[in-house]
């Protein structure tokens, strides 16, 4: 077994994570992956949202974590899940992935704390970096209609039990 293979945690539950869809001068935003799941995978920025943190708030924090750069959420694509197996069946990731759209901002693009690389890509590069279908499919979503996406509030509801 080798070293990165048993480091994968095995996941008793999903996790919720976060895709983010950028797009500038008509090329979008990739990151090459660093960690498992993906290692070495060129996807869309993205990673788990943290407790107390909204969707949207996850986004910009991971975008601007893995590649420098500076968005707005503005709203949801879809969600997908990632679910991935070790050698002997074992579930050793479970991500339920929402897939968010956000404006460019602005910043300097250098690969960040769990990105290998990064780079803008038009959509024929993207068909020849990106393995996952699930990923084209999101990207290419990104570019419909966009008041078929869902718009969320920026900050999120509390209570006090």
């Amino acid at each position: 077994m080798s070293q990165n293979q048993s480091a994968i945690p095995t996941f008793d539950r999903p996790r919720v994570g976060v895709g983010v869809v950028v797009w500038h001068r008509e090329r979008v935003l990739l990151v090459q992956r660093d960690k498992a799941p993906g290692e070495g995978q060129w996807s869309l920025p993205g990673g788990g949202q943290e407790l107390g943190e909204t969707l949207f708030e996850a986004a910009e924090r991971e975008v601007l974590e893995e590649t420098g750069l500076r968005v707005r959420s503005t709203a949801v694509l879809t969600a997908v899940d990632n679910i991935v197996r070790s050698h002997d069946g074992a579930i050793a990731f479970h991500y339920t992935i929402v897939d968010v759209l956000a404006d460019y901002l602005g910043g300097t693009l250098v690969p960040g704390d769990d990105a290998r690389d990064v780079c803008w890509a038009t959509l024929d590069e993207v068909s020849t970096l990106v393995a996952w279908a699930s990923t084209r499919d999101v990207i290419e979503r990104s570019l419909q209609d966009p008041g078929a996406m869902l718009a969320l509030p920026r900050s999120a509801e509390s209570e006090t039990l």
